[in-house]
């Protein structure tokens, strides 16, 4: 038996614990995993890429528990009613190879990549920032801005998008969160006085969403959108002047910002920076960027904390997915037995 976690159950988990709960110990879970890093498998993931996008496999595993993620990343889906990424996740046991835990993970997703950003922000940000502009307003977008609001203290946002009817959505979902929220009319006026400029768009192209001229002294960037071969947000004479912070470098210099680069192109691995085996923003002057791609870890940090909070909550099935024999090396016995009862009955 495998327990196991729709989107229903999911949302009712979020419901009763609380999404500001929730992604605090989303970070916290991210946090205690970062810093055991060695500890874990660490492959860059499995991509196949066709025109229209790409279905990937993200695997890991620690001494204990073995996770992987299915997940795709089709930018022009939302033009056929469908969203540009969904996933599903599975957590085993190492020791036996059974399957324990399964859940959908599109809603997993986003509230892990929220709270890795946060999580990151804490170390890379400058502690006074209270102002955050999000330039691309899908379905990470609202995430993003809770988590940050829960661990940074967030107050105020600035935000854009090209397209107005996801400026509306995002409005709608934002309001009476306690969060001061103006829509800009480009990116240029949304990052204007930020602290923090968060890029988060789904076209699968190399395009300057932030240039140069719209950085200051002192901000920190959360880019999360390049996630793909062919796909960046930002001008790369940015990366030139900013210290620069990845996941796994391996998959990083493929898929986010610093594919522009050359292959030495400097780096800080983020888990040190949480292990403190290295220092994050060490100037208030300094220019910080978190490339982010996401990492099959975080995806195991996600499904642990979610099991845990399935337990917690009492909100979960059981389902009948592993075959369980009397004799374990009679496999044929449970197709036959139903056919001897029929002839019996």
């Amino acid at each position: 038996m495998v327990e196991f976690v729709g989107v229903r159950q999911v949302a009712r988990i979020v419901e009763q614990v609380g999404i500001e709960t929730v992604l605090t110990r989303m970070a916290g879970y991210l946090e205690s995993d970062f810093t055991r890093w060695e500890e874990f498998e660490r492959t860059p993931r499995l991509a196949s890429h066709s025109p229209g996008g790409v279905i990937e496999l993200m695997p890991t595993q620690d001494d204990a528990l073995y996770a992987f993620k299915y997940v795709n990343g089709h930018p022009r889906n939302f033009e056929k009613g469908l969203q540009t990424v969904v996933a599903i996740g599975l957590m085993a046991d190492v020791a036996t190879g059974y399957p324990l835990f399964l859940s959908e993970m599109t809603i997993l997703t986003a509230l892990r990549t929220a709270a890795m950003s946060a999580l990151a922000a804490r170390h890379l940000a400058r502690e006074d920032a209270r102002t955050m502009a999000i330039v691309g307003l899908g379905a990470q977008s609202e995430f993003q801005a809770m988590a940050f609001h829960a661990l940074l203290g967030i107050d105020r946002l600035r935000v854009h998008d090209v397209y107005p009817a996801a400026t509306a959505k995002f409005m709608r979902n934002m309001a009476g969160r306690g969060i001061r929220v103006e829509a800009c009319d480009d990116a240029s006026s949304a990052v204007m006085g930020a602290d923090i400029i968060t890029t988060v768009t789904a076209d699968k192209a190399h395009a300057t969403i932030v240039s140069p001229n719209m950085v200051g002294a002192g901000v920190h960037l959360n880019a999360v959108g390049g996630d793909c071969p062919g796909k960046t947000e930002l001008h790369r004479d940015i990366l030139e002047r900013a210290s620069v912070f990845v996941e796994l470098p391996e998959q990083t210099r493929i898929e986010g910002e610093i594919q522009q680069m050359p292959a030495d192109f400097p780096v800080t691995e983020i888990w040190r920076v949480i292990a403190g085996q290295a220092p994050g923003r060490t100037r208030q002057d300094e220019i910080t960027l978190f490339d982010s791609v996401g990492f099959a870890i975080e995806d195991f940090a996600a499904l642990r904390l979610f099991r845990d909070l399935a337990r917690e909550t009492g909100i979960f099935e059981v389902l009948d997915l592993i075959t369980a024999p009397t004799d374990a090396r009679d496999l044929f016995g449970l197709v036959a037995a139903p056919v001897a009862q029929a002839r019996a009955a």
